[in-house]
Formats: C-alpha cells, sequence, structure tokens
C-alpha cells in the first residue's frame, strides 16, 4: 500500500474527505459507483470496473466506461454477468493473488515473460481498445482480500489514452485502502438484506433473491430515467438510487407474517383469503414504522403501496395507522397520491413476477408480459413509467441477465 509521506497533502486530505462521505452510502452498488468514479477521477482515465471476491472466483460488479456511456446501449454495461478464477492468468487474477498493484502501459503489448494475459473479447465487442491499465487489490480488515479495482485508459490533455503516471498507482492504491472498508461494510448489509429475504424464500416460494436483486436493480433504473425526464439533480438522484435498491428489494418483507395456508395455496382466494394476504402490506409497513432515517420512509412507502393501482382498484387504501388492527381494506389510492418509488416498485415488480419460472408455474413468454405491460397502462401503472421502462428496455433484459434465478 502507498504511504502518506509518498503522497502530496492535497491528495491525501482529499482520499480521506471522500473516504469520510463513502461511509454514509447505505447501498453496495451506490458505493461502488462512486469508489470507481473517484478512482478515476483521480487519474483522469476513461473506463475501470470493480471485481468481488466470491468462493475463489472474481465477479465482476461494477463498470464504468465514459467513451461507451457515451453510445445509446452503454449502461447494459453495468450489468455484465462475469467471473474469472483467481488465479495468474488473467490481470485481475494476479493482483489477487500477489496482493500489490500493476501497472501495465499497454495491455495489447504484454510479453510473454509474465504469467498473465490481455482478453480481448470485450474490447472486439464492444469495438473499444483497452490501452493502459492499473490494477489494484480492495484489502479490508486484517489484510483480507474482498476484490480488485481495475482502472483503464488515462487520458492526455488530447484525450488519447497514456500510461498511468507513478503517482496515479500511489493515489488509486492508497484510495483503494480506505475504499475496501466502506466496501466490506455495504457488503455485510446487503448479504443481511438477503438472509432476511431468505427467510422469507423459506415460506414464500415468490421472494427469492434473484428476483428481489432485479426488482431492486429495475427500480434504480427506471427512477433514474424518470429523474431525468423531470429534470432531478444528480445530487438528488444518487440518494434516491442509494435509498430505493435496498427498499425496493424489502417490498413483500410482510409477508413473512402471513400463514403458510395462504402463502402456499396454489388454488384462488377466496374473498377473506384475499383480504388475509392484502395484510402483508401492513405488515410490511410496520417493520418501519418507527422511523430513523430516510431508508425507513421509503421502506414503508414501498411496503405499504406497492399493490395500489394507478386507476385506483388496488390496496391497501387509505391507512390513517399502519398500527392499528382495526385495519380493513378500502378504496384504493389513484394516480399520484400513490408514491413515485411504490409506483416504481409495482411495475417492476408485476414484470418480474410474470416473466419469471416458479416451482408452481412457467414464466410467461417476454411478449405476452410486455403486451400485458402495455395493456395495463394507466390502469394498474403510470402510464409515464410504462414509456421510461420501455425507453430502458435493453437495461432491464441486461439486468433480468445478470440475476438469473439460479
Amino acid at each position: 500500500m502507498a504511504t502518506v509521506s509518498a503522497l502530496n497533502k492535497s491528495k491525501v486530505a482529499a482520499i480521506l474527505k471522500i473516504a469520510e462521505d463513502l461511509n454514509r452510502i447505505k447501498d453496495i452498488d451506490s458505493l461502488l459507483d462512486r469508489v470507481l468514479f473517484e478512482a478515476r477521477r483521480f487519474c483522469r482515465a476513461d473506463a475501470g470496473s470493480i471485481y468481488l471476491l466470491e468462493e475463489r472466483m472474481l465477479r465482476i460488479q461494477y463498470v464504468q466506461n465514459d467513451t461507451l456511456m457515451r453510445q445509446e446501449s452503454g449502461k447494459k454495461l453495468l450489468y455484465q454477468n462475469h467471473a474469472i478464477p483467481v488465479s495468474e492468468s488473467s490481470i485481475a487474477g494476479y493482483v489477487a493473488m500477489t496482493r500489490k498493484p500493476l501497472v501495465i502501459a499497454d495491455a495489447y503489448a504484454i510479453g510473454r515473460d509474465v504469467p498473465y494475459g490481455f482478453n480481448r473479447s470485450f474490447d472486439g465487442t464492444a469495438r473499444y481498445r483497452t490501452r493502459s491499465m492499473l490494477t489494484v487489490p480492495l484489502l479490508a480488515s486484517r489484510n483480507r482480500l474482498i476484490g480488485v479495482m481495475q482502472i483503464i485508459n488515462a487520458l492526455g490533455e488530447d484525450g488519447e489514452a497514456v500510461p498511468f503516471r507513478s503517482e496515479d498507482e500511489l493515489v488509486v492504491a492508497y484510495f483503494a485502502h480506505h475504499a475496501a472498508g466502506c466496501i466490506e461494510t455495504a457488503k455485510m448489509t446487503r448479504e443481511i438484506i438477503l438472509r432476511m429475504i431468505g427467510i422469507a424464500e423459506m415460506r414464500d416460494p415468490e421472494e427469492t433473491g434473484a428476483h428481489v436483486n432485479r426488482v431492486g436493480a429495475y427500480s434504480i433504473e427506471i427512477y433514474s430515467q424518470w429523474a431525468a425526464r423531470h429534470g432531478v439533480a444528480d445530487a438528488e438522484v444518487k440518494q434516491v438510487r442509494d435509498v430505493l435498491r435496498i427498499a425496493a428489494m424489502l417490498h413483500d418483507v410482510g409477508k413473512v407474517a402471513i400463514s403458510d395456508t395462504l402463502l402456499k395455496k396454489r388454488g384462488p382466494l377466496s374473498t377473506g383469503e384475499y383480504e388475509s394476504m392484502q395484510r402483508h402490506v401492513i405488515l410490511g409497513a410496520r417493520l418501519f414504522r418507527r422511523s430513523t432515517s430516510e431508508w425507513d420512509d421509503m421502506a414503508a412507502a414501498i411496503a405499504l403501496n406497492h399493490h395500489e393501482h394507478w386507476d385506483g382498484s388496488g390496496y391497501p387504501g387509505a391507512v390513517d395507522d399502519v398500527a392499528s388492527d382495526e385495519w380493513r381494506p378500502g378504496p384504493g389510492k389513484r394516480g399520484e397520491e400513490i408514491p413515485l418509488v411504490a409506483r416504481i416498485v409495482a411495475l417492476a415488480d408485476v414484470y418480474d413476477a410474470l416473466s419469471s419460472r416458479r416451482a408452481y408455474k412457467e414464466g410467461w413468454a417476454e411478449e405476452r408480459v410486455l403486451g400485458y405491460i402495455r395493456e395495463q397502462q394507466g390502469r394498474h401503472f403510470d402510464p409515464e413509467l410504462v414509456d421510461v421502462f420501455f425507453s430502458i428496455y435493453d437495461v432491464i433484459r441486461a439486468i433480468k441477465g445478470k440475476y438469473g434465478d439460479a
């Protein structure tokens, strides 16, 4: 790791300030986005990726590429599903094994005197040219490897790729040292959430880890596109995305308190059974009623309202007090009475539920699912959000590919 004395004071101060900000980010994907952005900014790099360690494999978790993001399909990069073994044969694997930074001036000119090589397949598919590379290990507490960060194509004054400087290596390695602890904490938070979902999955076969990961990812991408249409400031977008993904993942957490008889019934529910099933939105909202943060507020709003319909035909309707046992379903909320985040999750949840295979059903054909969403535009779903959904459909498909059912 680079020593503080090897860096100028302004760079050290900047790194420490950013590290302080990183500790405030709750969601690991939002955190990886910020870490990669800041690492690239320190050395004016065009692209980069972060791999996290999963059972002796390095799985790509986040990708940024300014050149490709300027192209219409660039955002699909965020949802690559690619893993490589921890071995000397790849650059990232080599850095994971040695736990030392590696600087390469030209990825296409690596000599035969080293064990690692560069895989050109991505460049060929994306029509990109990787030149300079700076790869650093992400080492958390007790020198534990949690992943690898790779920064690609430092840019010169003319915008062309140039080799990384020795100072770039020092800065990025020192920054990675501070970022790794934040990543480890955020990763633990995500794992705790998924274990909570796992408890629900034991009782409700619809609520799987893959399903909630997809719903969370669909939701933040739909929100981001909606926000771009409405001119929402970047700082607000980042803040909402950070909270929304986790809140969306817990949309059906109230089902843990619903009877197995109802959750696992495969035939139609009676009127009384349906009303009992509707209670899961109340029970879910109750978990977050003692609000201590924006996340509690958003999670409660989504849990309570994600079964409301744009035309007012959903449930539970207006609820004065989710803690009251006197609650009864009433006329549904309609239109913008339903919180935006709940309208987003409603669309994301239904799309995924219909298109996914379960033990008791086959998933609908994609054309049938898309037809249903169009049919329900202005009825079940916010009409503008349906338009947003279709405008980013290539990203939706990329997310579905990344978080496929096991």
